[in-house]
C-alpha cells in the first residue's frame, strides 16, 4: 500500500462506498458502456485504495482474467449447446414434455424443480448455461415475461450453490467450523428447498407481472425447426444429463478421497475426475450432442450453428470479465478485511454476527464464495472459544454464513452480470430483479436457520 494515502478503515469503507456510487452514476445516469464503466472503477479504486502503481495492471489483470477462465470457457461451450438443442428443437421437445407433464400454469414451478435436481452438483453458472435455451424456449411458446420462468431457475441453482455440500463454499466453511458434512448436507436441503419456494419461485411469479421483459435472442434461432426431424426426448435428456453425471462424479470421488475411502492419487481416480470437471463435462456434451444431430444436419451445418453463437456471448463473457476485475480489486484493496474486523467483535451472538460479517464482506468484493469462506475463517476461534455449540449449531452457522455470503448482488458480483446479459435486462432492472432475489434468498435461509438453533 502506498505510504501517503490513508489506508485506515474508515477510508477504505469510503473508497468502497464511493466505487459503489460511481458505477451507479455512469452505467445507471449516464449510459455508459458496462464494461467500459467497471473497467474504469476498477482502476480508480486501485489507485484510490493505494495499490502500488507497479501493481495496479497486474491487480487488474487477475481478477479479470480469474473470471474468464472460469466463466468463458462455460459460457462458450454452454452457448453451442443451446443454439445446437433450439435449432434443431430439442429445446422444444423437452418444454413440450415438461409442460404436458406440468401444464402451463406450473411451468416456471417445473423449471425451478429441473434446476433444484440439476443444481445439486452442478455449480450455478454451468446450470444456468445449461437451461437457459429451455427456459426461453418455455417463455417463448407461453409468451409474458421471461422473469418468470428464469428466476426460478436461476434461484434454484443459487440456493443448491450456496447452501447445499459438496459445493465449495459450504463445504469450505464447514471445515473450518469443523461441522459434520453428512449433517450438513441434510440441513442444507431442508433450509435451500423453503428458501427457493418463497424468496425464487414466488418472487419469480411477482417479477414476471411487474416486469415485462421479452424472450432474449441469446439462445433463439430465425431457423423453422423441421418437425420432421425433431430428436427424441431420451435423446435431449441425456444431452442434458450427461454434464451433471460427469461433474457428479468428480464430487463423488473427491468426497471419497476426503474420507480416505478411495486413494486420490492414483492414476484412474485422477483421469475419472477430470473427465468430471466442468469445461471437460461440458466439451463431452458438446461432441455427443454434435455426433448426435450429425445424421440429421451434418457436420457443416452444426459447425455454422456454433461458430454463429459465440457472437452474441461476448458482451456477456466480457461484461462478467470485467465484474470479476472491479471484485479482485476491492478484494486486493483489503475493504472486505477492514469490514470484518470492524464487526468480529461487537459481541452480538455468534450465528447473527456470522450473518452480519458475510454480508458485509459480500457487498465490498462481490464473491459469495470468497464471502463465505473468509467470514468462516474470522468467525472460527469465536466458535472454537464458545461453549455449548451441537453439531446442528454448527451446521445452522454455516448456514447463516452462507446466507450472508449470497444477499445484495450487485456491480462487483461476475453472476450480477452473468444475469443480466444473458435475459439481455439493463442493470437497472437486474438490481430490482436479480439483487432483491439473492437478498431474499440469503436472508430467508437465514431467518432459519436462526430459527432453528433456537428450537433445537
Amino acid at each position: 500500500m502506498g505510504g501517503i494515502i490513508d489506508n485506515s478503515q474508515t477510508y477504505l469503507l469510503m473508497v468502497a462506498l464511493l466505487s459503489v456510487l460511481a458505477l451507479l452514476i455512469l452505467i445507471i445516469y449516464l449510459k455508459i458502456h458496462a464494461f467500459v464503466s467497471l473497467v474504469t472503477v476498477s482502476l480508480g479504486t486501485a489507485i484510490a485504495a493505494g495499490i502500488p502503481y507497479k501493481d495496479v495492471i497486474s491487480t487488474l489483470n487477475g481478477g479479470f482474467g480469474g473470471t474468464l477462465a472460469s466463466v468463458a470457457l462455460l459460457v462458450g461451450l454452454g452457448a453451442m449447446i443451446g443454439k445446437i438443442l433450439e435449432t434443431t428443437g430439442g429445446a422444444k421437445v423437452l418444454a413440450d414434455t415438461l409442460i404436458n407433464r406440468f401444464g402451463e400454469k406450473r411451468a416456471p414451478f417445473a423449471l425451478g424443480i429441473a434446476s433444484l435436481l440439476f443444481g445439486f452438483p452442478i455449480f450455478f453458472d454451468a446450470g444456468l448455461i445449461v437451461m437457459m435455451p429451455i427456459i426461453f424456449s418455455v417463455a417463448a411458446r407461453f409468451g409474458g415475461s421471461v422473469l418468470k420462468y428464469a428466476l426460478p431457475a436461476a434461484g434454484a441453482f443459487a440456493a443448491m450453490h450456496g447452501f447445499v455440500p459438496p459445493h465449495p463454499g459450504p463445504v469450505a466453511a464447514a471445515d473450518a467450523l469443523h461441522a459434520n458434512i453428512g449433517l450438513l448436507l441434510i440441513v442444507g436441503i431442508l433450509v435451500a428447498l423453503p428458501t427457493w419456494y418463497f424468496g425464487s419461485y414466488l418472487f419469480g411469479l411477482y417479477a414476471g407481472k411487474k416486469f415485462n421483459i421479452p424472450v432474449s435472442k441469446l439462445f433463439m434461432s430465425n431457423e423453422i425447426i423441421d418437425e420432421r426431424k425433431l430428436p427424441k426426448f431420451t435423446t435431449v435428456l441425456l444431452i442434458l444429463v450427461l454434464p451433471v453425471l460427469l461433474i457428479s462424479l468428480d464430487t463423488v470421488l473427491n468426497t471419497l478421497q476426503t474420507a480416505k475411502i478411495i486413494n486420490g492419487d492414483a492414476i484412474l481416480v485422477q483421469f475419472l475426475r477430470l473427465l468430471g470437471k466442468t469445461p471437460i463435462a461440458l466439451l463431452i456434451t458438446l461432441l455427443i450432442c454434435i455426433t448426435a444431430f450429425t445424421k440429421d444436419y451434418g457436420l457443416k451445418h452444426l459447425e455454422k450453428l456454433c461458430d454463429s453463437s459465440l457472437a452474441p456471448i461476448c458482451s456477456v463473457i466480457l461484461v462478467t470479465g470485467a465484474g470479476g476485475m472491479f471484485g479482485g480489486v476491492l478484494r486486493a484493496s483489503g475493504i472486505g478485511d477492514a469490514l470484518a474486523t470492524l464487526l468480529a467483535d461487537t459481541g452480538l451472538p455468534v450465528i447473527v454476527a456470522a450473518f452480519i460479517i458475510a454480508t458485509c464482506i459480500r457487498v465490498a468484493q462481490g464473491s459469495a464464495t470468497v464471502a463465505l469462506t473468509t467470514t468462516a475463517g474470522l468467525i472460527a476461534p469465536v466458535v472454537e472459544t464458545t461453549t455449548g455449540l451441537s453439531q446442528l449449531d454448527l451446521c445452522f452457522i454455516v448456514i447463516a454464513i452462507a446466507g450472508g455470503s449470497t444477499v445484495l448482488s450487485h456491480f462487483n458480483d461476475s453472476g450480477f452480470w452473468l444475469v443480466s446479459r444473458l435475459l439481455e435486462i439493463d442493470e437497472k432492472t437486474t438490481l430490482k430483479t436479480w439483487t432483491v432475489m439473492e437478498t431474499l434468498l440469503g436472508t430467508i435461509a437465514f431467518g432459519i436457520a436462526a430459527l432453528l438453533s433456537l428450537i433445537f
